[in-house]
């Protein structure tokens, strides 16, 4: 996980690649996991840091899907279930076990949602986390003391999966890297490389840090840059006709206390026909998610003063404790990188399942899908990739490969638990140098180890990296991040060797970043598809 060494194993390859991934979320890094265990010479290019787009801006779910389920979608979930199941098996120290309870007000509520959530457990079979049951207004309020009481008639428990989106991306790239791939981030691929047929014979890259420019030559290039893939296309097409019609979806990160208990709260059916749920998680309460059709993608989308005031007006309807503004810690936006269907732009009707392609030029696209089938369109896309680079077939391995940080009781590591087996590590580096023990900032969970930890094994380069990704503080309070983004900035450049100047830099970048995690930065803006 050093990014010099990482560089020059792309810049100064001198043989053809088996394939060459451009995007660094939960799909590229998914498929040049699944390439490198199955023994091909696989690399990976991000124009920004791992996960810095959709991937870790999620709902931090790993489930079946039961909105699919409404729509009758049952080989999508019954896919994600079995999914959910596998990874739990593979990185159980980031997916967890988590009781959601849909609580009913109407008659008609419990036999209906109770029904559907049997079907839910059915579809898991062996994969199942634990059985629906109906719950009396008495057991719904012992399990979410805050949940609003009036008309309330009982509820529907049911279990679910919870994860860390962008802990196990870095995982994910730490495994792949274990498995002999080579992963740069903040590495952009600037132009497709073609033969005098007009096939792919690779990509043209610049290093974001250096400028430094040079080629990758690979039997076969995948696309798999969520949504920003129609800009990969039209390097290969100019002419190329939009594939993604993108939506984004926005998170309001509230107290703990917003939720009391350590149960998560699913609403079915809002005003715009979108699930609504409520976690516990990192000792937060999170409120999502919106569907808004947006007209163009941004590497920091922003979040819109409607998409806001529909999470706090619907929230206030379940919670006893109505949010306000001034409530908000901080509000994370992403994008869906939805697959078009002809003239239909609504994108609550788009297909969540992935889409995959090939161009008359070789290059492959894998987009759509979600986090939890991440596994299986890995599978497939690499599957797909093999036949057309015309490589050796090798069986996929990814249904049993262990995830980096793979340890089946991490709670005993207590507060470090998210790190796994890499916790050890942790309290390591705070035993060496106790001033690395003390806290970044007296209302924030991160520590000054997990800052160095964060750069010298998770391949970190800026303090956005470390404050949004690597630690989720940006999203945890994203005022408090802010404060701490001085000490961060230094403790980052006596690592890798910066000067003040550096430091002033980044602190001004994290900022300007941070500004649209917080509500008094939200504006309005265009919705049109």
């Amino acid at each position: 996980m050093e990014r010099d060494v990482m560089v020059e194993s792309v810049f100064g390859a001198n043989s053809t690649w088996d394939m060459v991934i451009v995007g660094g979320g939960a799909t590229g890094i998914g498929m040049v996991l699944d390439a490198a265990s199955r023994g091909y010479r696989v690399c990976l290019v991000e124009q920004a840091d791992f996960g810095k787009g959709t991937s870790s801006r999620s709902t931090k779910l790993i489930h079946g899907g039961v909105r699919y389920l409404q729509q009758g979608n049952l080989s999508l979930v019954r896919e994600a279930l079995r999914e959910r199941g596998r990874l739990r098996q593979n990185a159980p120290h980031l997916v967890t076990d988590r009781e959601f309870i849909v609580p009913t007000y109407s008659w008609w509520e419990s036999p209906y949602y109770g029904l559907g959530l049997r079907l839910y457990d059915y579809l898991s079979g062996i994969y199942g986390f634990g059985a629906s049951r109906w719950l009396s207004a008495g057991e719904v309020l012992r399990r979410i003391p805050g949940l609003e009481t009036s008309g309330l008639r009982g509820g529907i428990s049911y279990f679910d999966g919870q994860f860390d989106d962008a802990r196990l991306i870095i995982n994910m790239v730490q495994t792949a890297v274990e498995q002999g791939a080579v992963l740069v981030n903040y590495c952009s691929c600037v132009g497709l490389l073609k033969n005098q047929k007009g096939q792919l014979r690779g990509i043209a890259v610049k290093d974001g840090e250096t400028g430094r420019e040079g080629e990758i030559l690979a039997r076969v290039v995948v696309n798999a840059t969520g949504c920003f893939v129609d800009s990969i296309r039209q390097l290969d097409d100019a002419e190329q006709a939009p594939l993604i019609a993108p939506s984004q979806g926005i998170h309001l990160v509230l107290d703990g206390g917003f939720l009391a208990g350590n149960t998560a709260m699913m609403v079915p059916r809002t005003s715009d026909g979108r699930v609504l749920f409520a976690i516990p998680w990192h000792g937060r309460t999170v409120v999502g998610t919106t569907d808004t059709p947006i007209s163009s993608v941004e590497l920091e989308p922003s979040p819109q003063e409607a998409e806001v005031a529909f999470v706090l007006d619907t929230a206030k309807n379940y919670l006893s404790s109505a949010p306000q503004r001034e409530d908000v810690l901080s509000v994370f936006t992403g994008i869906r990188p939805l697959v078009r269907k002809g003239a239909d732009v609504r994108t609550s009707v788009l297909s969540r399942d992935h889409t995959l392609m090939t161009d008359p030029s070789g290059l492959v696209t894998m987009t759509g899908g979600k986090w939890t089938t991440y596994r299986h369109m890995a599978e497939v896309g690499v599957d797909h990739a093999i036949r057309i680079g015309q490589l050796e077939a090798r069986p996929c391995l990814t249904q049993w490969l262990n995830i980096r940080g793979h340890h089946s009781h991490s709670e005993r590591f207590g507060r470090w638990w998210f790190y796994g087996s890499d916790a050890v590590a942790i309290e390591a580096l705070c035993r060496a140098s106790p001033l690395l023990a003390e806290p970044v900032h007296p209302l924030l969970p991160v520590i000054g180890a997990q800052v160095k930890w964060a750069v010298t094994q998770e391949m970190a380069r800026t303090v956005e990296d470390v404050l949004a990704r690597r630690t989720r503080a940006l999203l945890l309070n994203a005022q408090a991040a802010v404060e701490a983004a001085p000490t961060v900035a230094q403790l980052m450049a006596g690592i890798l060797g910066h000067e003040p100047s550096w430091v002033n830099r980044q602190v001004n970048d994290f900022v300007a970043v941070a500004r649209g995690y917080q509500l008094t930065e939200v504006r309005e803006m265009s919705a049109t598809a």
